[in-house]
Order: C-alpha cells, then sequence, then structure tokens
C-alpha cells in the first residue's frame, strides 16, 4: 500500500513503520493518524510480521499535532479528532502484535501518547517527553490524562500535564514512561534487537500474554487471575505450546511454524 505520510518496511519476522513528516517535526495531521492506523491493521494481518516498531524521521518522533491544523478546528471538528485518535490509539494498544516505540527524539503531545499506545518504548538519549497542551490553552486529546497517569502514577501525571514541562530521556526511563535509555546512533539496531527477541518466543503465547495483561489491568486481583486460569489452560490445546515443551526436552530451538490449533 502507498503512503503519504509514512513509511512502512517489512524485515522479518518485524515491521518498522516511519512516520514521515520531517519538516514538521513529524506532526500529525487527522491523514497521518489514520495512514497509521491502516499501517497497523496491515501489519497486523501479515503473518511474517510477528513485531512492530514504531519511530519517526529524522530528529523528532512525534512533535505533537499539527497545530496549523488544530488551529482551523470548530468544537465538532475538535471532537471528531480527538475520537479518532484515541480509537487509533487504541488500535495500536490492542493489536495482538506487540508494539515498540523507538522514540527518536521529541515525543510531544500526540507524539507522547503515540508512544504510550505502544507496548515498551525504547528512548535515544535525545529523546525529550511531554504533555504540553495546556500551554495552548487544551489538554490531551489522545488519551494522554489517562495513559500517563496509569503509566507513572496519577500524581506525576498531574505535575507533567498542569505545567506541561518536557523531561529528558533519564527522567522518563526513572519515572517508567521510557523502559530503556539507548545512544541515538544504535536506537534503531536496539529496537530490532528486542523484537527479534520476543519474535523468538511462541507467538501464540505473546498475543494470549498481552491480551491477558491489558483485560487484568484495570480488574480487581482475583478477577484478573481467573483471566490467566483460562488463558494458561486453553494454550494447552495448541501446537505451539506442546512444540514449545517438547523442544525443551529434547534441547532443540523449537519450530514455530506449526500450525496453532
Amino acid at each position: 500500500m502507498d503512503y503519504k505520510y509514512i513509511i512502512v518496511e517489512i524485515d522479518s519476522p518485524m515491521a518498522i513503520i516511519t512516520i514521515n513528516r520531517p519538516d514538521v517535526l513529524n506532526a500529525v495531521n487527522i491523514e497521518t493518524i489514520l495512514e497509521l492506523e491502516k499501517a497497523v491493521v496491515n501489519c497486523t494481518e501479515n503473518p511474517d510480521v510477528h513485531v512492530i516498531i514504531i519511530t519517526g524521521q529524522g530528529k523528532s518522533f512525534v512533535s505533537g499535532s499539527d497545530i496549523s491544523r488544530l488551529y482551523e478546528m470548530d468544537d465538532e471538528q475538535a471532537r471528531e479528532y480527538s475520537i479518532t485518535g484515541q480509537r487509533v490509539l487504541s488500535s495500536i494498544e490492542k493489536c495482538e502484535k506487540p508494539v515498540i516505540a523507538a522514540v527518536n527524539g521529541f515525543a510531544l503531545g500526540s507524539g507522547c501518547e503515540i508512544a504510550m499506545a505502544c507496548d515498551i518504548r525504547i528512548a535515544s538519549e535525545k529523546a525529550k517527553f511531554g504533555q504540553p497542551e495546556v500551554k495552548l490553552g487544551l489538554i490531551p486529546g489522545h488519551a494522554g490524562t489517562q495513559r500517563l497517569a496509569r503509566i507513572v502514577g496519577i500524581g506525576k501525571a498531574k505535575e507533567l500535564i498542569f505545567t506541561g514541562d518536557l523531561i529528558d530521556a533519564l527522567e522518563a526511563h526513572r519515572i517508567g514512561l521510557a523502559n530503556m535509555v539507548v545512544s541515538q546512533d544504535s536506537l534503531i539496531a536496539e529496537a530490532k534487537t528486542l523484537a527479534r527477541k520476543i519474535a523468538d518466543a511462541g507467538p501464540n503465547a505473546v498475543r494470549t500474554a498481552k491480551v491477558v495483561i491489558a483485560r487484568g489491568f484495570d480488574v480487581d486481583l482475583a478477577t484478573g487471575q481467573e483471566y490467566e486460569v483460562e488463558a494458561f489452560s486453553k494454550l494447552f490445546r495448541t501446537d505451539e505450546t506442546h512444540e514449545g515443551m517438547k523442544a525443551f526436552l529434547e534441547k532443540r530451538k523449537p519450530n514455530w511454524n506449526k500450525e496453532v490449533k
């Protein structure tokens, strides 16, 4: 599929989606967001892709929403933009395949929100994170008020959102917003290494783990444990699980290409 604002590269077992508007530091408009949604859906449906990496072209991951577009919106258009962005980011979060954000620079506003919708965030030493919308008389509109609090805690989220302050990669790592910090030059290589490590595991097991973690996050522990029991036991119906255990006992690498029932 042809895209105008993003680049999609398939490097089995992973796909790299690059947001490509470097002239505006990869600020997103509605068209970019919809292209991102299509790319994630296509990568999810591609059997050769087991892990998705999202990054930005040039010096920025995503610097936010395109303010020139926001300035032209009325309240109903803003509502539709917020709803669309939340839907697209939810599709990233709920994608059955793991998604890694390789944050190469500014991840501000919508950029921070896109990164938070990913499962794992790897930040370059030059990355900057923030939700600076209040400085424009706005609030985050793509679930930033919700995901940031869940990731870093409500107190820190309030501080960052109320002040609009930016934080560097080390601070993002300290508060749990970034999983790791690496050099700028090694960012994509590190993301690919992690993607390959994930792809080496049982693909159905990884997908199941992602679903169970998500389902259990906002319920009480007892309910979450019930989800885990059901998912754990159902895996024993699959060829993948039997192949994984058999390979371990036979001291060989598992063949995940066996059909999963």
